[in-house]
């Protein structure tokens, strides 16, 4: 590689020393980098200022020495003189008279990183041609004379114009390329449209982030290509932006259920910059920190309260015990104790469900069989209906997937519930499931009763509302609205023609299937790291360890045969388990994260949106749990 370098160099300095002209290349520093042979023979050079390295100010103080330049009184001042002109790095053309009499022009143009590039060329031929056509065209006019040496000067300065253009060419062409790679490398859509709504510009991300819109939309109005739902929603932002102000939007896109943030910028020119991104993640976990903070803000309000009136429906519960143990009781006394019993044990009931709603939660994904948890929440269901009220299943295909199974039964069979309730003793009940472009798993319980009052549409999801008066405790539909919200989901309420329905979607996470063979354990607690072995190797694994990012990463190029990742969040090192994950970039190796780290915090809604979560501590069977049980990967 060297030998083929050296002869590269020595081809290119053959090739300079054919130039008839002398040339020289200085670096921002005023050193010579390369001269061809000429410009040694032309000015007498001795060999220390041809050699790479040699300095301006070094080669333009000899030549003044040998009067090169003229008589010069103060050689230091003209030298200095000369530097800084040198230093200003601008393109140049004269034409001077050396001290030999020879006529020499100097043609000087910047390079992009600074220094210079130099030709000299001996014109004295030129310049007698001309002085001899002067001394022998006594018939031309002045004028013409003039306009011709004009004309020679000019096109000399439009030369070395011609070049600079070029080279400034060359440099926004590479700058264009290099802005418009950035732009196709970010995960957005970027574009830009015209005072008329047109795309006058567009990376290729538009499909990534708005699903099923088209790839050619260069010349296109903003309103074609987005579609009328979508641009309905962006307009006034859009029109905001067209009259001068920045603006920006979030919206779903119904198709894909997809959440986007759009940014208009304006130009100076009348038109827009438009930068979309998908921020479907980050919007539901948001969702699911704003519902811990409401539900750890509820429960400090509550839990004295719950305390206090626990405290005195004991106190009734055992006066009206005692009440009933006197062997005397008035006429009528007993139905009044019974009532005071029953009433107060229903409070009793009523503090449970605030409990339930404001009490510290957490997920407990595991690999749930969609089909087969719908199936038996029909069976559960079931019993609980009138004989001439239906409960009704449709499935698509949605394959298993990580989630809470309790959370999820507890609140569909909340909803199917409020169904038969409005319902009376007659009627049908549809519970569909469907999963909806990888992104979310939407469950919808839809009734053929009266539908939602625009009060209940307005309110139901508020704590302690009810349209059951006396029999209702105003808490079920919030507590399933809290529970879709701690796993970064959606509830909506609404009527249709039939009925009521609602909507229950959670973010779509596909479960790891099931596998054996070596399994690498990132963890940096020895005594944690041997007990999760045991689990491991319990499950079938053989088990490879290693206590920090870095390290992981290291096996995991040296050990393709690795089947499955458990990693601690928190790491010895600069490194998390979160990195691992970006690392992985949702390849194969299957990962699953562990922590003791409280639901609420950044970290841990961080590491969610990369794998799923095991909450410290747990046991083997949790493990186990978020694994496809082979049985099913077999169906």
């Amino acid at each position: 590689m060297q030998d083929d370098s050296n002869h590269a160099t020595s081809m290119t300095m053959a090739g300079l020393n054919l130039i008839g002209q002398a040339l020289s290349i200085y670096d921002s520093d005023l050193r010579l980098v390369v001269c061809n042979t000429p410009f040694q023979t032309i000015f007498d050079l001795p060999k220390a200022l041809v050699t790479p390295g040699a300095t301006f100010r070094d080669t333009v103080t000899h030549l003044a020495s040998r009067g090169e330049y003229g008589e010069v009184t103060d050689i230091a001042a003209f030298v200095e003189e000369r530097t800084r002109q040198a230093r200003a790095f601008q393109p140049h053309y004269m034409e001077r008279t050396r001290a030999n009499g020879r006529t020499i022009s100097v043609e000087g143009s910047p390079l992009p990183d600074g220094g210079w590039v130099t030709v000299y060329t001996d014109i004295s031929a030129a310049k007698a041609q001309e002085a001899l056509l002067r001394a022998h065209s006594d018939a031309l006019s002045d004028q013409v004379l003039s306009h011709t040496e004009q004309l020679a000067q000019t096109n000399r300065e439009l030369a070395a114009m011609i070049t600079a253009l070029e080279e400034t060419k060359r440099q926004l062409t590479a700058s264009e390329a290099r802005a418009r790679l950035t732009t196709e490398m970010l995960p957005a859509h970027i574009a830009h449209v015209d005072a008329t709504g047109c795309y006058t510009y567009s990376n290729q991300r538009l499909a990534e982030v708005i699903p099923l819109r088209p790839a050619h939309i260069l010349g296109r109005p903003i309103q074609e290509v987005l579609g009328a739902s979508i641009f309905s929603k962006l307009k006034g932002a859009l029109a905001q932006a067209f009259a001068g102000t920045a603006a920006v939007q979030e919206f779903t896109d119904e198709a894909s259920a997809r959440r986007i943030r759009t940014a208009f910028t304006p130009d100076q020119a009348g038109g827009v910059y438009i930068l979309s991104m998908d921020v479907t993640e980050e919007t539901q976990t948001r969702a699911a920190l704003h519902q811990s903070s409401r539900r750890a803000l509820a429960a400090q309000i509550t839990s004295g309260l719950a305390h206090d009136f626990s405290n005195l429906l004991t106190i009734i519960l055992g006066l009206q015990s005692r009440l009933d143990r006197l062997p005397a009781l008035p006429s009528g006394a007993a139905p009044l104790i019974d009532g005071t019993l029953a009433a107060a044990r229903r409070g009793g009931t009523l503090l449970a469900s605030i409990a339930q709603i404001t009490g510290p939660r957490s997920l407990r994904p595991s690999a749930t069989d969609i089909p087969a948890l719908m199936q038996d929440l029909v069976t559960l269901a079931q019993p609980t209906l009138p004989d001439n009220m239906q409960i009704q299943l449709e499935l698509s295909e949605v394959g298993p997937a990580l989630l809470d199974p309790g959370m999820l039964q507890d609140a569909l069979l909340n909803l199917v519930l409020n169904a038969r309730d409005a319902m009376g003793t007659q009627g049908k009940i549809k519970l569909a499931a469907r999963r909806v472009h990888d992104i979310w798993i939407e469950f919808t319980v839809q009734d053929n009763g009266g539908g939602f009052s625009d009060l209940a549409l307005e309110k139901g999801l508020d704590p302690f509302f009810t349209t059951k008066g006396g029999e209702g405790s105003g808490l079920g539909l919030p507590m399933v609205y809290d529970m879709t919200k701690l796993a970064g989901g959606d509830l909506q309420l609404a009527n249709t023609a039939d009925g009521a329905c609602v909507t229950l979607r959670l973010p779509y996470r596909a479960a790891l299937r099931s596998t054996t063979g070596l399994a690498l354990l990132v963890e940096d607690r020895d005594d944690l790291r041997a007990l999760l072995r045991d689990m491991l190797i319990e499950q079938g694994h053989s088990v490879i360890e290693a206590t920090s990012a870095d390290e992981a990463t290291a096996l995991l190029a040296d050990l393709p045969d690795i089947a499955l990742i458990l990693s601690d969040i928190q790491l010895e090192g600069d490194s998390t388990g979160i990195d691992l994950a970006k690392r992985l970039g949702g390849q194969s190796p299957p990962l699953i994260l562990m922590t003791s780290l409280p639901p609420d915090t950044a970290l841990f809604a961080q590491a969610q949106k990369h794998a799923p979560v095991l909450r410290k501590p747990f046991t083997a069977q949790e493990l186990a749990a978020l694994i496809t049980p082979t049985q099913e990967r077999a169906t």
